[in-house]
């Protein structure tokens, strides 16, 4: 799923500038929960922070450090609370579906029983394919996205699997065309 939680060694090699040659890991929570106490006001070096790790989450911190110009140990410091108030909830890599073999992607609207939603959601947790589940307010309580090899699989999830969760009153699916990640590096 997108919300999986892992630890990450920041720039994936050693930092030279750390002295011993070891990497600096920083880890997000594995689970935030929704009644933790809100987090600490952001600030602009905060901002430019969280904006340079969702274009490369893989910056070491002492290039994060150089680019928003603080010391290595207060990006560091900075990181870290930005994780332990889940405002980080984790790094994680963006993928090419196509090429990851999952050509056809789709927005799915679900009409669900009221007051269904827990049950509802984590029955499409386990759906193969699941990118992201959100309760909505509109015409329509939910909206999935899927990734899937092709329309046939798609039709298959929907016809078969959306269909035959009882709480789900009806479906639209809207297939996707083209897509582009805002957060996306701006390299080539």
């Amino acid at each position: 799923m997108a919300d999986e939680q892992m630890a990450v060694t920041r720039g994936g090699a050693p930092d030279e500038s750390a002295g011993d040659g070891t990497a600096e890991e920083l880890s997000a929570p594995s689970d935030t929960p929704a009644h933790a106490a809100p987090a600490r006001p952001l600030d602009a070096i905060d901002r430019d922070i969280l904006r340079l790790l969702q274009t490369d989450g893989r910056a070491s911190v002492r290039s994060v450090a150089e680019r928003v110009h603080v010391s290595r140990a207060n990006a560091y410091a900075r990181i870290n609370r930005l994780i332990d108030d889940g405002v980080i909830r984790g790094f994680s890599a963006r993928v090419n579906h196509e090429r990851a073999g999952h050509g056809a992607s789709a927005y799915i609207t679900l009409k669900i029983v009221q007051n269904s939603w827990r049950t509802v959601r984590e029955q499409l947790k386990a759906l193969p394919g699941a990118a992201h589940i959100a309760l909505v307010s509109g015409d329509f309580d939910v909206l999935l996205l899927v990734h899937t090899p092709d329309n046939r699989t798609l039709r298959e999830l929907v016809l078969t699997r959306l269909q035959a969760i009882p709480e789900v009153l009806s479906t639209r699916t809207l297939l996707v065309f083209d897509e582009m990640d805002l957060n996306a590096d701006p390299r080539p």
